[in-house]
């Protein structure tokens, strides 16, 4: 055989290149007209547009870049007056604006606002006035909980006065982890509904989880079930086809969209719906860190292996649920439901078991109010024994730093798992930038070996605990729809404390040696990115 011959690619070995070459071409092609280019492109030409257009005026016209100037500097003092704004929100964009003055003023003023647009705000402050009549609390219920403690009273009072859900009994909970186990446990409930099914849900992708509960949902609405379904756009921007409400519809799923992702530059853009939950019959809720996509469950290996935990209620306390997804739907639908008939004893004339006091709640960035970081202060700040966090992210603001640094030398146990293997690499550096300040105070960090920790769980004392989908990040604290359930002496405290405690078997402790031995580049970078971790 010739050398020429020998070098020369077999036919089959350019069959096979050319169908890689083919499959290449065509996954570009379908990035490019793609939803998620086509709006990302966009906004970025919208940026650069605004971006030129005001550096070219500013330039040739000094009272332009004067106006401009002064625009900053306007914008600038009304951050820092802002009572209502978060101090590391309020720097971070203060130090972004005088960087930057010429675009610093005018670009907060397009997407970096906090608050939501007038109409979106009063439109849904207009339902929550209507629901929060349905919303009353027991009052026996909190002579019985002050009765126990007066500590856990007053955080279900703060609950009950500004996030206006009610503290029950009568209810039971069981504690759910790893996704895998949620999973398995919401196909039972949903299969077992008769009446009507609830469900909101951040991220929703196509796969074997997705795919066998829209299957059992199918099935329902043929029989006759009330299903409902709620995604946010932007959480399901890759993983769902554009109008894949029409597809729900023509099988009898209900369906709507929180804040259609539109490609035009608006704070309205950080308004997300990060709640996951469901509702079945009125006396069974599912709440947690836990989506509809195949990662959950460990299908399929995203970020090594992924823990995440959720909890399912059964009782009077499912109502705070429901009132809860009514009020989201409403919202969307321009509606008004007749509450009455989703009451948890419409469906279940019995009565239910109880363990313990239970408040789900919700948190939004209507209401002026970072519930979701007040329950967390809540409990830091009056434990005795332990505090064990389970959190994706730890960029927290510095009332929440101090909190657990006080917790800690105050000699409470104050214990964090994060993950091992990051989902963004920003936003862990970002997270590891505070190890060094917590560990110092007596924190003990640990990070989840195998692979990625998504639950939001938060154990104190062996009596409160906290599972939900609510972050310790700005953009859940501060920008999102979220939810979770607050808890005093139930099994699911003792329960998430003891999965809180195994996974410490698969983590790696994070020591001072560990944060010196970064390297300076990498410790420069972090404390730059801690200054706008805010923003991300």
């Amino acid at each position: 055989m010739s050398f020429q011959t020998w070098l020369a690619p077999s036919p089959d070995s350019r069959g096979a290149y050319a169908e890689k070459e083919r499959a290449v071409i065509k996954t570009i092609f379908r990035f490019l007209f793609s939803r998620t280019f086509i709006v990302s492109f966009s906004l970025l030409l919208q940026l650069g547009a605004f971006g030129v257009i005001i550096w070219r005026f500013s330039t040739s016209f000094v009272y332009f870049y004067g106006f401009f100037v002064l625009l900053s500097i306007a914008v600038v003092l009304y951050i820092l007056n802002d009572n209502r704004m978060n101090p590391a929100y309020k720097l971070a964009w203060t130090v972004l604006i005088l960087l930057v003055p010429i675009f610093g003023g005018f670009f907060y003023l397009t997407i970096g606002k906090t608050s939501t647009n007038r109409r979106f705000r009063n439109k849904l402050m207009f339902i929550d006035k209507r629901t929060k009549q349905e919303l009353i609390q027991d009052k026996h219920v909190m002579d019985e909980l002050e009765q126990k403690s007066q500590s856990a009273a007053r955080q279900a009072a703060y609950l009950g006065k500004f996030a206006h859900f009610p503290t029950c009994r009568n209810t039971t909970a069981q504690y759910l982890s790893p996704g895998e186990i949620f999973f398995e446990r919401l196909k039972k409930e949903l299969e077992n509904a008769k009446h009507y099914i609830f469900l909101e849900f951040f991220i929703i992708e196509g796969g074997r989880m997705w795919g066998d509960i829209l299957e059992i949902l199918r099935r329902k609405a043929l029989e006759g079930v009330d299903v409902r379904l709620i995604y946010d756009d932007v959480g399901c921007l890759n993983t769902l086809p554009f109008k894949y409400d029409l597809t729900l519809k023509r099988m009898g799923i209900q369906c709507r969209i929180f804040n259609p992702f539109r490609p035009v530059l608006s704070s309205s853009l950080n308004n997300r719906d990060h709640r996951k939950s469901a509702v079945v019959d009125g006396h069974t809720a599912f709440t947690g860190g836990i989506n509809l996509a195949d990662e959950y469950i460990n299908l399929y290996e995203k970020h090594g292996h992924w823990k995440d935990a959720g909890i399912v209620l059964k009782g009077d306390a499912v109502w705070n649920f429901t009132i809860m997804f009514l009020t989201m739907w409403n919202f969307l639908n321009s509606t008004e439901d007749d509450y009455e008939k989703y009451r948890p004893h419409v469906h279940h004339p019995g009565s239910f078991h109880e363990d313990g006091f239970f408040t789900p709640y919700c948190d939004s960035p209507i209401d002026g109010e970072p519930v979701g970081e007040q329950v967390y202060l809540n409990a830091i700040s009056r434990a005795q024994k332990y505090i064990y966090i389970e959190t994706p992210y730890l960029i927290t603001d510095n009332e929440t730093l101090t909190a657990l640094r006080l917790a800690a030398k105050s000699g409470v146990d104050v214990r964090i798992i994060t993950p091992g293997i990051a989902d963004k690499w920003y936003v862990h550096t970002m997270s590891r930038a505070h190890y060094p300040l917590l560990i110092e105070s007596g924190v003990h960090i640990y990070e989840y070996s195998p692979g990625f920790i998504h639950s939001k769980v938060v154990a104190v004392d062996d009596e409160i605990g906290v599972v939900g989908t609510i972050n310790l990040d700005y953009r859940s604290l501060y920008l999102h729809f979220e939810c979770a359930v607050w808890m005093y002496r139930t099994q699911a405290v003792l329960d998430a404390k003891a999965d809180f405690l195994d996974t410490l078997k698969y983590c790696r402790k994070i020591t001072m040696e560990d944060c010196r031995a970064v390297k300076w580049p990498v410790r420069f970078m972090r404390m730059v990115m801690r200054i706008f971790s805010p923003l991300m």
